[in-house]
């Protein structure tokens, strides 16, 4: 009665790695990356030249904030802002109840209205 021969073959990691072939990338390579379309140089300028005016909306609510700063001095009471201040923000959310925003006015300074 003999010993059972438990030897085990010793695997080469790399020698088994090459055998099954060039590894298979999920994602984009990097020479996919290098040729991704860029924007031309003109184009980046206008981009530019559209964040330096800012938005529309921005420019209206501060516009609006400049007359209700007015109209604090012709005597409407913080009431009358705050209704406004409410009006104002429906009419940019297109009078939907509820879009999952919470649209209420804590404080109002002297110069300008805090909006959460």
């Amino acid at each position: 009665m003999g010993k059972r021969d438990n030897r085990v073959a010793y695997m080469n990691p790399i020698a088994m790695a090459r055998s099954r072939g060039p590894a298979q990338s999920a994602g984009p390579t990097i020479q996919d990356y290098l040729n991704r379309p860029r924007p031309t140089w003109e184009e980046v300028k206008e981009q530019l030249e559209k964040k330096k005016k800012g938005s529309k909306a921005l420019a209206e609510f501060e516009e609006k904030m400049n007359e209700v700063e007015l109209e604090k001095g012709t005597g409407k009471t913080q009431g009358e802002i705050v209704r406004w201040k409410r009006e104002f923000i429906k009419e940019k959310r297109g009078n939907t109840p509820s879009n999952g925003l919470n649209v209420n006015i804590l404080t109002i300074s002297s110069s300008r209205a805090t909006i959460v």
